[in-house]
């Protein structure tokens, strides 16, 4: 500081009374940025911007976003929570839920409906001060009369720093306030200067008396505002001994401030009174713009060491300690430095402490962070507020604000963050729905091929030539394929699985309804012809019943070959029949593209010939047992009818149902392997059982004419008729009265008619 001594020794008192109005017009000019008076200690300070800018480096950096301002009515209070606010503003991501002021003429009344109004937004907890001593006290007290000590989180200037006298008796409410105090030094000179001064030796500072008064608490004069009550001053009074003393923080800028102004005269000086020791007419004309720029180019070393220099507006760079108010085990409460800013923030999170014994990093936010999963819906005009809406369905969540549809193969991920391929499955093997249809289909396999090795090995006995060999090794193989498709309908779909499954779906039961249907029709005919005339009808000879089986499968491959032209087979899998309400357990099902109508076209001509069978059946239903198959083909096609009338609403009343794969599969493939299982067990077992148990009753009857087995079904048909007129037995008298009673039997089957007219 020896230039700075030399500088202020060669610089006479009127010199820089001189130059004072220079400077005031200066303050005026248009080149300044602010339009304000150029205040020097205001600019050595840093100005109320950086100390913002040092809170608002703050504020994000704990993650708060929701904050209160408070500030005295005035330029200090006013001008200092606009500066965050628009600063605040341009760094985004912060939101001001309150704008208080403390009016002048406050009461305590005031503070207290402050606090109110800081609950009314609970979550904001951060509240930024730009207040004086007294109104920080009045705040802090108002905070605890509402029973609030710990809840708000207080960010004060440099108003508070770390001064004792807006906490006294009021330090559990400043627990964990966190305070900016500009960087600074002690200046010990000015100690021993001030602490110096009395009554007598500083009659030149008018306002010396009133601050007199204030710091001993005494009364020096009858003017005097304090009370009668108030003791005289002696006068003998000293300052750090009979009072407290702290030296204020602003002591080291006021220093520079005259320091700044003495090295720019100092410049000038040098500059155009090159010869002259003291003001020359050139600085007489300068003028204040010609100062203000040497005021903005000093730079010195300042009275607390560190560098004095001004930026293009003027200002002082800022340097900020933070402290936060604390408890220590040793020393109790007190203010701990926690950081500094210069330009940039550097905070030591792990040294903060925080009220009601929290030991993470308290929140000041308007809304809580959404859930994985959850989009924000942003409430207008508070960009830091939003309401938290989940992401349902099967939508995932590409950005915190958005929900989107995932395509129709996939479904979002357990978080909702992406999406994921939906899991393709098919009917099991091992699954409950495909064991029991299954099962079923290896019995009636077993028990078909049985039945057929039978009839082979006895091929020529009476039961088996009576039965009509050609059409009931037709209708053992309709009955096998009946069962074979189960294994079909289970199978991994494939390009060929899906070829046979059209093939033989509705083969099976074409070709066993061809054969029961071309048997009834025969019977009918050729008892229907025999009311009329001995002449035996058409197309009754094996070979024709072949033919006549066999035209009517033609119709079905037709329709095959046609649907296979139309819309060759392929696989798809299907994503909508197992698309739950839960993406969790929606599952793609593989399967062939076939429709739920086109099962039905299949099996559609089967059914139509099962169903004109039954008329048949009942047609012929009045035919005597002993001459025909009429009876257990007409118990088989009654009972067949049965099942596929349960078989139709089962079948479509699933189809919007999530097993739908599992349903239709399984009704469908034990319905054809019911109606295979009655053909076979009505038509086939009592013929095997009597092969194999009793063979004595496996032997030739006598031939008989057709005439004869025609004119006996007659004369049967009329007396059963007529046995609801005449009393017990006399149908079967006149029957012994009609049939040659030598015979047991006319002819054991309707093959037999068969056997005598071939």
């Amino acid at each position: 500081m020896k230039t700075s001594k030399h500088v202020i020794k060669a610089l006479n008192i009127v010199t820089v009374i001189k130059c004072i109005p220079q400077i005031s017009y200066a303050s005026t000019a248009p080149e300044l940025s602010d339009d304000r008076r150029y205040d020097f200690f205001s600019r050595v300070v840093p100005p109320d911007s950086f100390q913002a800018q040092a809170m608002v480096d703050i504020v994000k950096t704990m993650g708060w976003n929701y904050v209160s301002t408070v500030a005295s009515e005035g330029s200090y209070g006013e001008k200092g929570v606009d500066a965050f606010m628009q600063l605040s503003r341009e760094a985004g991501g912060i939101c001001i839920a309150q704008s208080l002021k403390i009016p002048h003429d406050h009461k305590s009344s005031d503070f207290d409906k402050i606090i109110r109004q800081l609950l009314d937004t609970r979550y904001a907890r951060a509240v930024i001060l730009f207040a004086s001593d007294e109104d920080i006290r009045g705040i802090l007290n108002a905070s605890k009369r509402a029973d609030q000590v710990g809840h708000f989180l207080w960010i004060g200037s440099d108003s508070w720093g770390a001064k004792n006298s807006p906490i006294q008796h009021l330090e559990d409410a400043a627990v964990g306030a966190i305070t900016i105090l500009p960087k600074r030094a002690t200046i010990s000179g000015f100690d021993a200067y001030f602490t110096s001064r009395t009554l007598e030796n500083n009659r030149r500072n008018v306002w010396f008396a009133e601050y007199w008064e204030e710091n001993f608490n005494c009364k020096l004069m009858s003017s005097s505002k304090k009370d009668e009550s108030s003791r005289k001053c002696t006068g003998q009074e000293r300052i750090g001994i009979d009072s407290k003393y702290e030296q204020e923080g602003k002591v080291q800028f006021v220093i520079d401030a005259v320091y700044a102004m003495a090295h720019a005269l100092h410049n000038m000086q040098r500059d155009m009174c090159p010869e002259n020791s003291g003001i020359c007419p050139e600085m007489e004309i300068a003028g204040g713009k010609k100062l203000l720029k040497y005021i903005r180019s000093v730079s010195f070393n300042g009275s607390a060491g560190t560098s004095v220099t001004f930026n293009r507006n003027g200002d002082a760079p800022g340097r900020y300690d933070l402290f936060q108010y604390q408890w220590n085990n040793v020393t109790g409460l007190g203010y701990r430095m926690i950081g500094q800013w210069t330009e940039t923030l550097q905070l030591h999170k792990e040294d903060m402490q925080w009220p009601r014994g929290e030991q993470e990093i308290p929140t000041s936010v308007c809304s809580l962070p959404c859930k994985t999963g959850e989009r924000k819906k942003v409430v207008k005009g508070m960009p830091c507020c939003w309401h938290c809406e989940p992401c349902d369905g099967y939508q995932f969540q590409p950005d915190e604000f958005t929900c989107k549809l995932c395509s129709y193969n996939m479904r979002p991920s357990a978080n909702r963050t992406f999406c994921q391929p939906i899991p393709i499955i098919k009917l099991e093997w091992h699954s409950p729905w495909a064991v029991i249809p299954v099962f079923l289909a290896m019995l009636g396999i077993i028990a078909t091929i049985f039945v057929m090795a039978t009839f082979i090995r006895y091929n020529d006995t009476p039961i088996v030539r009576a039965s009509g060999r050609e059409l009931s090794y037709v209708l053992l193989t309709g009955i096998f394929l009946c069962y074979i498709i189960t294994f079909l309908m289970i199978a991994k779909p494939d390009v060929g699985v899906c070829s046979f499954r059209r093939i033989f779906l509705g083969l099976g039961m074409c070709i066993s309804y061809a054969a029961l249907l071309t048997k009834t029709n025969r019977i009918y005919r050729i008892f229907e012809q025999g009311k009329k005339s001995v002449t035996p009808p058409r197309l009754i000879s094996p070979t024709s019943q072949l033919a006549i089986t066999s035209s009517l499968i033609s119709v079905q491959l037709l329709g095959v070959l046609i649907w296979f032209g139309v819309d060759p087979p392929n696989t798809i899998i299907d994503y909508d029949e197992q698309k739950t309400l839960n993406p969790d357990l929606a599952r793609g099902v593989l399967k062939c593209d076939i429709t739920d109508l086109q099962i039905i076209c299949s099996l559609g001509y089967s059914i139509l010939l099962m169903v004109t069978c039954t008329v048949y059946a009942i047609k012929t239903r009045g035919v005597p047992e002993n001459f025909n198959e009429a009876k257990p083909i007409g118990f088989t096609m009654y009972t067949t009818c049965i099942v596929w009338l349960a078989f139709i609403p089962i079948f479509f009343g699933t189809a919007q149902s999530a097993e739908k794969l599992y349903i239709q599969t399984t009704t469908l493939t034990i319905s054809m392997n019911l109606s295979a299982s009655v053909a076979l067990g009505m038509l086939y077992m009592p013929k095997v059982y009597v092969i194999i148990f009793h063979p004595e009753l496996n032997v030739q009857k006598r031939k008989r004419s057709f005439k004869a087995v025609v004119t006996a079904a007659t004369m049967s048909s009329r007396l059963s008729h007529k046995a609801s007129d005449r009393p017990n037995g006399e149908a079967k008298t006149e029957l012994c009265e009609n049939v040659d009673p030598s015979s047991k039997y006319l002819t054991p089957h309707a093959g037999g008619a068969e056997h005598h007219l071939s």
